[in-house]
């Protein structure tokens, strides 16, 4: 038996004593005996023992409390307890048993067969122990599956795989490594309790040391020196008692770490992390196993190391599952950015459009998780719904992907594939060439007026640089074009010059007219149709993508950033109560964004104090939501979008008070309810 097996007495009978006390039948037992029960339990709950023996008679009315309080205490309730019995006590033998005494010895003791008896019973104890332990380590692996089935973060969920092993195998360090796509090992996390050392993981603490290299980077030679290395290439777990005996492995960076901390890193247990094809994706690694009892640095038991490596297979099918899913993620998210670029190689404007608004949307939508109060009290994203309306904030405008250019950068009235104001200013040429070739021929007539003949000539040519000037002016379209200016368009149309077959024809085309004539900015009411149109392709294209669950609602949220409080909007004509937060949280971000914006051609960029009254006015006129622009206002997500996208020169003073509270001649009907997820 172990020297550590120890057994406690209560029993006054000296010839009990002397029995119990003699080398033959004490041999490798620590025999402790006590004068009463509850010493026997302050002693049993302190330091634990193998075994009790007790006198039932000599306890008396206390037996009962005492094999109570036993057997009701978790930690002492499977240690074995004999009584010993004489001739007189042994028709109570039935009920002892019903006490929870397990088994008797009968005096005089023998001490051959006593020995026997204690024997016996400390072998059941441990195989009920083992037994308890493995059905406990079952169950604690079930549930640890189960975790790591429902954790969806890398970090957490690496950390719980290292924590978990680490409390089943009762080990002070350990470190997980994943493999790279170079074949390297790459601390993912560190831990030593006993030095509160912690990196890694959700700790925020980088992992200062390189990653460890499976082939030497100079010959291709496999590394099997380093015991992590070795693991991950033979695809099996190695158990080393010792460090500083161990043969076969380099532990020179161990022992650097132990000569600078003063730790002393002795049992080590490294297992490979194999997914389901079998594939090793990273090695998990435990420091320094302890024995329960005494708290003593031990080696890590093959039965512990069965159980870890259950835990590491189901760990490394967990992560591989993470692993995937992120890849797939990641591959949706190149793909939207892609989506962004391909508008962005139609448009280096609106590229910067689609990047921004996601970063805009989501400041709105922190805003609103954060508020204690208010219409936004109750109102929360998950994780995976934060990721929906990033998504669907990169994808907003991916219908315009089918706008034409020379729609979606018309920067002028009259551009199409090009600006077509320089046929006009041609046009311009041809007049004034005309003008003076007219001035010549009636020059060289034998009455001519030389002097009337040039002023009427420069006459014409003012005219004509006066008329050139004001089409350059109309064509911008930097302000609103009146009546009596489309009045002269009109009229410049209806010069005359002959073309290159000498052909008689008006200055400016219909067409021309039409646009020259477009009241505000340079779009026709035709190219705006084409505009707005992209939300419509915008949402048949993302409507016809197979989304997961967890992404459902991202076209809903995309392809209502141009729907109105007051149901004028586009392309559906809904009302805020038909509309989700989120997808109301873009459309204000679309239009802050596009206010903002410092990379049109068409437009100068606005100071922040004009676009925030721009955006008031859209609050009266129940453009945007109410709520959510007070929250952009009071939060101050405009001075945050500012201080990251912003021209130093557009930040000026804003007097944000102007813009809250109730709005004037806005309805009595109380807002939509603000749901606790999106």
């Amino acid at each position: 038996m172990d020297d550590e097996t120890s057994i406690l007495v209560v029993d006054e009978d000296p010839g009990d004593r002397a029995v119990l006390a003699d080398p033959v039948c004490s041999a490798g037992f620590s025999v402790e005996i006590i004068d009463d029960h509850e010493r026997m339990v302050a002693r049993l709950r302190e330091q634990g023992a193998d075994l009790v023996l007790i006198d039932p008679v000599a306890l008396g009315a206390s037996l009962e409390n005492l094999v109570g309080e036993l057997k009701a205490d978790p930690k002492l309730a499977r240690v074995p307890v004999i009584a010993i019995l004489g001739d007189d006590s042994f028709d109570k033998a039935a009920d002892y048993v019903e006490l929870g005494i397990e088994d008797f010895a009968r005096r005089p003791l023998d001490r051959t067969l006593t020995r026997a008896r204690i024997l016996a019973a400390i072998h059941n104890k441990k195989m009920r122990d083992e037994s308890a332990s493995q059905v406990a380590n079952f169950m604690a692996l079930n549930d640890i599956g189960i975790a790591l089935s429902a954790e969806k973060n890398l970090d957490r969920l690496l950390e719980m795989i290292l924590l978990h092993a680490k409390q089943i195998s009762n080990s002070d360090g350990g470190s997980l490594y994943l493999r790279t796509e170079d074949d390297r090992l790459k601390f993912a996390i560190m831990r030593t309790d006993s030095l509160n050392f912690a990196l890694g993981g959700t700790t925020g603490r980088e992992i200062p040391f390189p990653p460890l290299p499976m082939y030497n980077p100079e010959t291709g030679e496999p590394n099997h020196s380093n015991i992590a290395t070795h693991a991950a290439l033979s695809g099996e777990s190695v158990n080393i008692p010792d460090a500083y005996e161990a043969q076969g492995f380099d532990f020179s960076g161990t022992r650097a770490f132990d000569e600078k901390t003063g730790y002393r890193s002795k049992s080590f247990a490294t297992i490979p992390m194999k997914n389901s094809v079998g594939e090793v994706i990273g090695v998990l690694q435990l420091l320094n196993a302890s024995d329960e009892r005494s708290g003593e640095v031990i080696a890590f038991s093959p039965a512990i190391q069965k159980i870890v490596e259950s835990l590491a297979s189901q760990a490394a099918v967990a992560v591989d599952n993470q692993m995937l899913l992120q890849g797939q993620k990641d591959l949706l998210d190149s793909f939207i950015k892609l989506i962004a670029s391909a508008i962005d190689a139609k448009s280096p404007y609106t590229g910067g459009h689609c990047a921004r608004v996601p970063v805009l949307t989501e400041l709105i939508a922190g805003a609103a998780c954060d508020a204690q109060s208010g219409p936004f009290a109750d109102f929360d994203l998950n994780e995976d719904q934060r990721y929906e309306l990033h998504t669907a904030g990169w994808l907003h405008d991916c219908g315009k992907v089918t706008t034409p250019e020379y729609v979606v950068d018309k920067a002028t009235k009259l551009e199409t594939i090009f600006d077509r104001v320089e046929l006009v200013r041609t046009r311009f040429e041809i007049l004034k060439r005309d003008a003076e070739i007219d001035y010549l021929k009636v020059l060289g007539e034998p009455d001519a007026d030389a002097e009337a003949c040039r002023a009427r000539l420069e006459d014409r040519l003012a005219q004509l640089r006066d008329d050139r000037g004001f089409i350059d002016g109309a064509n911008v379209g930097g302000e609103f074009m009146s009546d009596e200016k489309i009045d002269r368009v009109k009229s410049i149309a209806s010069y005359q010059y002959a073309d290159a077959d000498n052909k008689i024809r008006d200055f400016l085309t219909d067409n021309e007219v039409y646009n020259l004539s477009i009241r505000k900015g340079t779009l026709t009411a035709e190219e705006r149709e084409v505009i707005n149109n992209h939300i419509v392709m915008t949402l048949e294209m993302l409507e016809k993508l197979p989304f997961p669950k967890s992404l459902r609602l991202v076209p809903e949220f995309a392809g209502g950033h141009h729907e109105r409080m007051d149901g004028k909007g586009y392309p559906r004509g809904l009302h805020r109560e038909d509309m989700s937060m989120p997808a109301r949280m873009m459309a204000i971000a679309d239009v802050f964004e596009a206010l903002t914006a410092c990379d049109r051609p068409y437009k100068k960029a606005m100071k922040l104090s004009q676009a925030m009254d721009i955006l008031g006015k859209m609050k009266q006129e129940h453009h945007i939501d109410p709520d959510l622009f007070d929250l952009f206002v009071e939060n101050e997500v405009h001075l945050k979008y500012a201080e990251q996208f912003l021209l130093p020169e557009q930040i000026d003073s804003v007097d944000v008070s102007k813009y809250l509270g109730p709005m004037p001649g806005a309805d009595d009907a109380p807002a939509p309810a603000v749901k606790k997820s999106a």
